[in-house]
């Protein structure tokens, strides 16, 4: 009797900390929106393709699968930028991710297969935003939590340059895998990425828009 005493009374001061539910939900959780990482030796020789993988972390789940405006059942759109390391967008696109859903990219596939210059980049900066409706919607970002992201990296161990000039030659790569660097996300680069983006889309003739692959599609 004692001993179930003990057991209790923490889990009673548990309880009351909790405002009387011991299993409450933490609604504390990151309410990040705005995501960025780099890419390297895309379209390279002997290099391996780098990967963007993204998933939906459920917090915008309603529990049901009706689409009411546009919004089916805490489905999110991740509103991909895709630079050179000239600092100029050369695709973009929005793909849908369902809740506790995967969306898998390929750089070289994906993202830099069809820029707007025409140029291959191998090596820039990818951004993404977590958006509750899409561009292809709504031309409106409109930022909501609920996305994570993970890209891959391809290193080389080491670089031969001659005299003077860009590398002429690359030894065997290997890959390296991080998160996505939270950001800050104010209102002048959410309107400069939503107007570039817009440009891209409008007059580039399908040129500058990037590919989303189904959820169900793994490489």
């Amino acid at each position: 009797m004692k001993k179930l005493g003990l057991l209790l009374f923490p889990l009673l001061a548990i309880t009351l900390m909790l405002g009387g539910n011991a299993f409450a939900v933490n609604e504390g959780g990151d309410p990040s929106v705005y995501f960025v990482t780099y890419y390297s030796n895309a379209h390279t020789t002997g290099a391996p393709d780098a990967t963007v993988r993204i998933i939906n972390d459920g917090d915008q789940s309603t529990g049901t699968g009706e689409c009411i405006n546009f919004e089916c059942g805490g489905n999110i759109w991740a509103d991909i930028f895709v630079f050179d390391d000239s600092q100029e967008l050369q695709e973009c696109c929005s793909c849908e991710v369902t809740a506790d859903g995967l969306l898998s990219e390929s750089v070289n596939q994906n993202l830099t297969a069809n820029t707007l210059t025409g140029r291959v980049p191998t090596r820039g900066v990818i951004k993404v935003i977590s958006d509750g409706i899409g561009i292809e919607v709504d031309d409106t970002l409109d930022p909501s939590p609920g996305l994570r992201a993970w890209a891959t990296h391809i290193q080389a161990t080491s670089v031969t340059f001659a005299a003077g000039k860009a590398p002429a030659e690359k030894s065997p790569f290997y890959v390296t895998e991080t998160e996505f660097a939270d950001s800050n996300l104010n209102e002048a680069e959410l309107e400069r990425l939503d107007n570039l983006c817009s440009f891209a889309i409008t007059l580039g003739s399908g040129s500058g828009v990037c590919s989303c692959n189904y959820e169900d599609y793994e490489f």
